[in-house]
């Protein structure tokens, strides 16, 4: 007697697009609990327990709920002279509801989890923040509406995590939820642009090998920062040098599942090169919306004049 094979017990097999690469396209999502850097007790361990991951995650649950619970009461305007505050936390924020992979950090190399950042570079970037204030140009891109820079546009932001890949002939195209930008990295052996034609983001080349997008940036400005979300702690506003070059790799590995990988290499800022490794989740249900970053930019024009105002009042 033959034993019908359900749809269940069928292996995966990846789908491919109608010129025979290998199909990553949908709606992708990257939100996490893991941190960016592997806190200190972890040592060298890359992998959280079973007990750990699922301590974590109902941690994380029962936080969220708290401040769901607690949102009625936060609701009304401040008073007079105190602070507005930030973000519902538990409306807008979407910091995620799983750990990684069981990672303990997504940095993965070197082995104990930490960008290995020259002092150098820590200093400019603590030079900078102290004088974000003065002037527009001491803030990093993202709070001017700018860029998240690559490979940072990927990296966890705490909120708006979708990601859309969409391929054709000759080319991948990602379009990012944060900062509405569009990567439109050419796959069809078009060499870097001359070494002078330089941007925040770099000119990104994409070739296949075998089932792996592999993605080459370079061509670096000075301009940006690796990292500028909050969610990268001491990371976030790190300085990048024209030396700056990245290659990140996606490969599809199941049905629900890209796993993105990301060396970053800057001799002028790191130590040595380090990688970061994460898996980005299908979602047939999330949508992307229009992402406004702060209206008008009006953000950065207030911040200066209450800035100003601050500076009048000391004299």
């Amino acid at each position: 007697m033959t034993i019908a094979q359900t749809p269940a017990s069928k292996p995966w097999i990846a789908a491919t697009t109608p010129d025979g690469k290998p199909d990553l396209q949908g709606i992708w999502t990257n939100a996490t609990l893991t941190p960016f850097e592997r806190p200190a007790r972890f040592g060298n361990r890359a992998v959280l327990t079973d007990q750990e991951a699922a301590e974590l995650e109902s941690q994380a649950a029962r936080s969220f709920d708290q401040q769901a619970a607690d949102r009625p009461q936060s609701a009304g305007a401040p008073r007079a002279g105190a602070a507005v505050g930030s973000y519902n936390q538990a409306v807008w924020a979407d910091a995620g509801k799983k750990v990684s992979a069981r990672q303990t950090s997504l940095v993965v190399d070197p082995p104990d989890g930490r960008v290995p950042v020259r002092p150098e570079a820590e200093r400019q970037r603590d030079a900078q923040a102290a004088r974000a204030t003065d002037s527009y140009e001491f803030m990093i891109v993202w709070d001017r509406c700018i860029t998240r820079g690559v490979p940072g546009g990927f990296f966890p932001g705490g909120y708006n995590s979708g990601y859309q890949i969409i391929q054709t002939p000759g080319y991948v195209v990602i379009a990012s939820e944060m900062i509405h930008e569009a990567r439109i990295i050419p796959t069809n052996g078009r060499p870097h642009r001359p070494a002078h034609q330089r941007s925040i983001t770099g000119d990104s080349v994409g070739r296949w090998e075998g089932d792996t997008l592999v993605v080459d940036t370079t061509n670096y400005n000075d301009k940006g920062s690796i990292a500028t979300g909050s969610s990268q702690a001491r990371i976030r506003g790190i300085p990048q040098s024209e030396a700056l070059h990245v290659v990140e790799r996606f490969r599809r590995v199941d049905a629900e599942t890209i796993s993105y990988t990301v060396t970053i290499d800057d001799p002028n800022v790191y130590t040595k090169p380090w990688t970061v490794s994460m898996p980005l989740s299908k979602d047939e249900d999330y949508r992307i919306y229009e992402y406004a970053c702060h209206e008008a930019n009006y953000a950065v024009g207030n911040i200066l004049r209450g800035a100003r105002l601050e500076d009048a009042e000391k004299r």
